[in-house]
């Protein structure tokens, strides 16, 4: 009788959970602890395996932390992208901003030059709608990639501003208590001669500034990075 063929690939002891079990670990982590404290050592205590058994699954931190943004992306709905060039761009920019805002550690680890070649198929269906849109309203590729990177900046500047004022309040404070989100005691001691119209909104720039206006502001952006759709740009091969 002829003998069964060898096993191929690794061989051993098998990993003693699966991928999606780590993961969800990880989610437990970071929801009671935040991603800071997220470490293989403390990932493998709460799965309860040992941390060798992780390299069954992940290669670093940083490679934790990528599966888990796409992992994430994965479970999200797929936005509207009916409608016109620059309703598509502000739909996937808009859908882009309430996942991470619900992540805001996910905004911490992808604030490098680089990650767009580790994301997965779904947060890479944001980046093409959004630069598909300003190619079909007329931008040159260059000016895509700008539309696109301009947006990302707005939206993680919103984000990583809101989240970290939260973590800076007081147990009991209002939203917003620094100098641009909100009331702060040095607002009293401004000079009505020098900060006139600061001095006159007093207490109410909490109020204001508490309010959400990514979407006003994402529209006015949009609107004006797209008024420059094929005109000629700084480093473009045609000038």
């Amino acid at each position: 009788m002829a003998l069964p063929d060898a096993p191929s690939g690794r061989t051993g002891r098998p990993p003693r959970t699966s991928r999606a079990e780590i993961l969800a670990a990880a989610r437990r982590i970071l929801e009671r602890d935040g991603w800071e404290k997220l470490t293989l050592r403390r990932l493998a205590a709460e799965a309860g395996v040992s941390t060798m058994t992780l390299y069954h699954h992940v290669r670093d931190r940083e490679d934790l932390l990528i599966q888990l943004i796409n992992d994430l992306a994965d479970q999200l709905p797929p936005p509207d992208l009916s409608g016109s060039p620059r309703d598509r761009i502000v739909a996937a920019s808009t859908a882009m901003h309430d996942a991470l805002a619900a992540w805001p550690w996910a905004v911490e680890v992808l604030t490098t030059d680089g990650f767009l070649s580790r994301l997965g198929e779904s947060a890479l269906r944001i980046v093409e709608a959004i630069v598909a849109g300003a190619v079909d309203h007329g931008c040159t590729p260059q000016q895509a990639v700008h539309v696109y990177r301009s947006i990302w900046y707005y939206t993680v500047g919103e984000i990583l501003v809101r989240a970290h004022s939260r973590r800076r309040r007081p147990d009991g404070d209002q939203p917003g208590e620094t100098l641009f989100s909100g009331p702060d005691p040095s607002l009293g001691r401004l000079d009505p001669a020098r900060q006139p119209h600061m001095v006159a909104i007093g207490d109410r720039w909490g109020e204001f500034a508490a309010q959400d206006t990514y979407r006003l502001g994402l529209r006015a952006f949009v609107d004006g990075l797209l008024a420059r759709a094929g005109s000629a740009e700084p480093g473009d091969p045609a000038t």
